[in-house]
């Protein structure tokens, strides 16, 4: 039961991380979109986006990600050292989960330069980087769920082209706005 409780924490952490990445990032393309327009509008909506942003990343985001590692690495040392060794798609896994920390990390970053209006992101480079948990997401879930290292080749393809993917959609409405 102690197994069942930490795995559904553990869902509900990395739902929450992945919801407040995926609304920081879009708060940033608004901020930076904000710092185009004129006084008083300009300022009335920094300042609201410098508060969304705070709290996103602190109080959503962060425990979020807290959840999430403390209940995995529970669970990982429930399961025992023996489970690790013989499951290498949790290593594949874990890598990914590192790698989207370090996302989550350099997004406070950002965030940090956004406040004190110091970013070189504009909108456009903003909706892109929106797109980045995304392909995590696809590659820790399908992980999680195949759990055979076999088919790695064929997950990072399929992450590949849902990448491509997005990038070619988040260019294609850049198209369409400047069009507009």
């Amino acid at each position: 039961m102690t197994i069942l409780i930490l795995k559904a924490l553990h869902i509900i952490g990395f739902v929450a991380w992945f919801a407040g990445l995926f609304y920081l990032v879009r708060i940033f393309v608004y901020h930076a979109e904000a710092q185009q327009k004129d006084n008083p509008e300009r300022d009335i909506l920094i300042n609201q986006f410098r508060i969304m942003e705070w709290r996103v990343y602190k109080i959503i985001c962060n425990p979020a990600m807290m959840i999430t590692w403390t209940c995995g690495l529970i669970m990982l040392h429930l399961y025992g050292v023996e489970w690790l060794k013989e499951n290498g798609w949790m290593h594949v896994k874990l890598l990914f989960l590192t790698l989207l920390t370090v996302y989550h990390v350099w997004m406070g970053k950002q965030m940090q330069k956004m406040q004190n209006e110091e970013t070189r992101f504009d909108s456009y480079k903003f909706r892109l980087l929106n797109e980045v948990p995304t392909l995590f997401l696809f590659a820790i879930v399908f992980f999680a769920v195949i759990k055979d290292i076999s088919y790695a080749g064929k997950i990072i393809g399929l992450i590949l082209i849902v990448g491509i993917l997005l990038f070619l959609g988040v260019k294609m409405y850049k198209k369409q706005r400047e069009t507009n």
